[in-house]
């Protein structure tokens, strides 16, 4: 099982912008019953997509600057990041399905 990191406003710039592979950034909240359905579905995005992409939580309760930085105004919000620039969004509870739909031609890009 991959390991999922978490991330904050302190270590963004370094985990995220200046990644070298994709970085899918999961935007919750502890409180946030669509962002708790989802965390099952984001861990098996991150061992599907070991090697190509890495996963990463963020929670949006302890670091404010970076969703207000990239727009983000609900939760759970996925933001596919390459080269550091935001690709695709993924906003509300969705399918694995779905999000894989979402994602796969950016990353057949990347």
């Amino acid at each position: 099982m991959a390991e999922l990191n978490h991330i904050s406003d302190d270590t963004f710039e370094a985990q995220v912008i200046e990644a070298e592979q994709p970085v899918l950034v999961d935007f919750g909240a502890d409180w946030c019953h669509p962002c708790r359905q989802l965390d099952p579905i984001v861990s098996e995005l991150a061992d599907e997509l070991h090697g190509k992409v890495k996963v990463a939580k963020f929670n949006i309760d302890t670091n404010m600057k970076t969703p207000v930085r990239y727009g983000v105004m609900g939760v759970p919000t996925l933001i596919l990041f390459i080269n550091g620039e935001d690709r695709e969004r993924v906003i509300g509870y969705q399918s694995k399905k779905r999000i894989l739909a979402q994602l796969e031609p950016h990353l057949k890009q990347s």
